[in-house]
């Protein structure tokens, strides 16, 4: 027999498949070591056949086999190919999406246990040996014991002397590494709304593969979520349950863990490398059926897939930004047509594009306007921080929010400030010369962090001390300009001593439980207040939570990018539909310097259709997406001189393309990337509107071509971000 294999290494000269010979038994989906080039190297068996196309003094055999059971499911290799041609990566590349990093690189494997099993309880002992009898009687009660906990209460010569006389033995057993750090309840199974029951059954009696479930917040989605779960189990299916951040899946594993126990899995970066790896077995192998995760999960390796639900589908995290950068929901798109189940998008905000294949027909669309019980929607007040100003304030809090903040802490609820920058302040500026503090590596500016008294780079993690006279023009007036979450938790203590105050944001949620233990401590009422970035602003529920403070409205509502609206709406909405979720009626304080905005006069009256009438009208007139496609060529080097040559071969190239399809492009142009410079890498781009993306595949061969190994070239699809 002879396997056909994918040798583990992401380059386009061995992106084929190799043939060796191979023992009886042996599957496709198994991960193989095989000689390759003068060396053994991972492989993937891609298929099994009874002949080969090599002389048979040619053909070398595999050298061994990693798992009893194939690691990749059949399905596995159809999506190789669709991502392959997609996105243009060697199979290789596909491959690695399905397995856990570090199992791939052979850095983690099963953990195994000693355990000591008693086995002859009635054994003699001399009075000398106090110790031995005390083992065994502790044996005698238990049945068995860790080998180490035996040899920490009793010594390890004692529970020896037991090994060898006889009276117990050693196994050595494989253990689970659970991340017990998410597990917890979950809220019991509700009766379902005529609203939620008429959602289930559009969404399962219609003939349509994608559905778009778009529900105000607190409506009830996370319901009709597992409902459709629930039906997919029952019929001996599996499901996958994905959300845009790894805050959430704490929250979300707890209600899934609460209705299907043991058979959940959950699978996110977050998780140390021996979790990961047995989560991921635990769902290979059956034990678990339920795979619920950020953007990862969806190539989690279960077969029969019954329903895949996509929460905040609209959140720019469900696309990749390192190789390949894929759509998340176009490929769990190929799962559900893969496995003929349902993929279903649910959002308070759909993305435009979203919304319009539901309005044309492509996906079906199932609404709830209401809150559950018919709630209200939390009231929306505005504080136009120009006035503010005026009258002298220059803190980060509006005085109607330092009012509604005082009656939210004498009434014992809770409340939730959102400010989407971390730190202490933005920037240290000089006010003699202007000069504004920049990271070496990054063309970014420096945030201070007052904790650690040093400045840092958010892009690179670079440090450096904070400057007692300006390295510019060498002037003594420093000032600090634009708040973080550090400087409002300060601000906080100063305003309202009493109040426990905690903060969620990158440099507070380190280590695997990070997100858990805040999120934990302010749900037990631990504290009166959470001050946080977007990892707080959406999907969480906190019964207590009466009164959200969005501190600055305005910070993603001037970006040069073409959903800035959108993103505030979205943003507005979303943080705004964690205040009130329970009995009392919740309020939100929005501050911003353009209370007259279009898009926060939308966000107030939570007008999500009249928000999304106006943006398709104003894309339809500009022609950009989902009229049009953006497509970026970005190119990075350490080597400026290398990165803009490459910059040139790659527009030299669009260009021609143009010429040979001018009514496909709308915009063609070279320039800097927005941001110069990341770690130490210069940054440059071809920018192209296109009408469709019939030229994709050529566009991803011309990046293909001008890569390097000193030159990085790569395409992305209407970027999330455009800096």
């Amino acid at each position: 027999m002879y396997a056909q294999v994918i040798v583990d290494i992401a380059h386009s000269q061995v992106d084929r498949i190799f043939e060796y010979s191979c023992p009886e038994g042996l599957a496709a989906g198994s991960r193989v070591k095989v000689p390759f080039g003068g060396r053994i190297i991972e492989g993937f068996v891609i298929g099994i056949a009874e002949t080969c196309s090599l002389p048979a003094d040619k053909v070398k055999p595999v050298y061994s086999v990693f798992d009893e059971l194939p690691a990749l499911v059949p399905e596995c290799f159809d999506l190789m190919e669709h991502i392959s041609a997609r996105y243009k990566v060697p199979k290789a590349t596909s491959l690695r999406l399905f397995l856990p990093s570090e199992m791939r690189l052979g850095k983690v494997r099963e953990a195994q246990k000693t355990f000591v099993v008693l086995r002859d309880g009635g054994l003699s002992l001399p009075k000398s040996a106090k110790k031995q009898a005390e083992a065994l009687a502790y044996l005698k009660e238990h049945g068995e014991a860790e080998l180490s906990r035996l040899c920490a209460l009793f010594g390890r010569g004692a529970v020896s002397a037991l090994i060898g006389k006889g009276a117990a033995t050693a196994e050595k057993r494989r253990v689970k590494r659970a991340p017990s750090a998410f597990l917890g309840g979950g809220a019991p199974e509700r009766e379902l709304t005529p609203a939620q029951n008429n959602a289930i059954e559009s969404i399962e009696s219609s003939p349509k593969r994608v559905h778009l479930l778009h529900g105000v917040t607190g409506s009830g989605k996370t319901e009709i979520y597992l409902r459709l779960i629930a039906r997919a189990i029952e019929s001996g299916k599996t499901a996958i349950f994905l959300v845009p951040e790894i805050s959430l899946t704490p929250q979300m594993f707890a209600q899934l863990r609460a209705r299907f126990k043991d058979g959940v899995a959950i699978l996110h970066s977050g998780l140390t490398a021996g979790e990961r790896f047995d989560e991921w077995w635990r769902l290979r192998s059956g034990e678990a059926k339920i795979a619920v995760g950020a953007r990862s999960a969806v190539f989690a390796p279960l077969k029969d897939i019954g329903v895949i639900v996509i929460d905040e589908e609209h959140d720019a995290s469900y696309s990749s930004e390192s190789a390949p950068r894929y759509s998340t929901v176009e490929i769990a798109r190929m799962r559900a047509e893969y496995n003929g189940c349902k993929l279903v998008l649910g959002s308070a905000t759909p993305s435009v594009e979203s919304y319009l294949k539901a309005e044309e027909g492509e996906y079906g669309l199932v609404t709830l306007p209401e809150r559950i019980n018919r709630r209200p929607l939390p009231e929306i007040i505005i504080a136009d921080m120009r006035k503010e100003a005026q009258r002298g304030n220059n803190t980060a809090f509006s005085a109607p929010l330092k009012e509604e903040l005082a009656a939210t802490l004498k009434s014992g609820n809770q409340a939730i400030l959102f400010l989407n920058r971390r730190g202490y302040s933005r920037t240290v500026i000089c006010r003699d010369c202007g000069y504004v503090a920049k990271c070496e590596n990054c063309d970014v500016s420096l945030t201070y962090h007052s904790e650690d008294n040093c400045l840092k780079c958010h892009y690179c993690g670079a440090r450096y001390k904070l400057p007692a006279v300006c390295p510019a023009c060498g002037g003594r007036h420093i000032i600090y300009s634009g708040t973080g979450t550090q400087r409002v938790v300060a601000e906080l203590g100063e305003l309202f001593p009493g109040a426990r105050t905690l903060r969620m944001d990158n440099d507070t949620v380190s280590g695997k439980d990070g997100h858990y233990n805040i999120l934990k401590k302010f749900a037990a009422h631990e504290a009166d207040i959470l001050v946080g970035t977007q990892m707080i602003a959406k999907g969480h529920d906190f019964p207590s939570v009466t009164l959200v403070g969005i501190l600055d409205a305005d910070m993603s509502l001037h970006f040069s990018d073409y959903r800035s609206g959108e993103r505030t709406f979205q943003l507005i909405t979303q943080v705004s539909g964690r205040s009130g979720r329970a009995d009392e009626k919740g309020k939100v304080v929005l501050q911003t310097y353009s209370p007259e905005n279009y898009i926060l006069r939308y966000a107030v009256k939570y007008d999500y259709k009249g928000f999304y009438e106006n943006e398709k009208q104003v894309r339809k007139a500009t022609l950009f997406p989902p009229y049009s496609l953006i497509c970026r060529v970005m190119v990075t080097s350490e080597n400026d001189a290398q990165a803009l040559s490459a910059l040139k071969e790659a527009y030299f190239s669009a260009e021609a393309l143009r010429e040979k399809y001018p009514d496909k492009f709308l915009f063609l142009n070279r320039m800097h990337s927005p941001v110069k410079k990341i770690q130490g890498k210069h940054r440059y781009q071809v920018l192209m509107r296109l009408t469709d993306g019939e030229l994709l595949s050529e566009i991803y061969e011309i990046a293909a071509a001008v890569s390097s190994p000193n030159v990085l070239c790569y395409v992305e699809e209407n970027p999330a971000n455009l800096s």
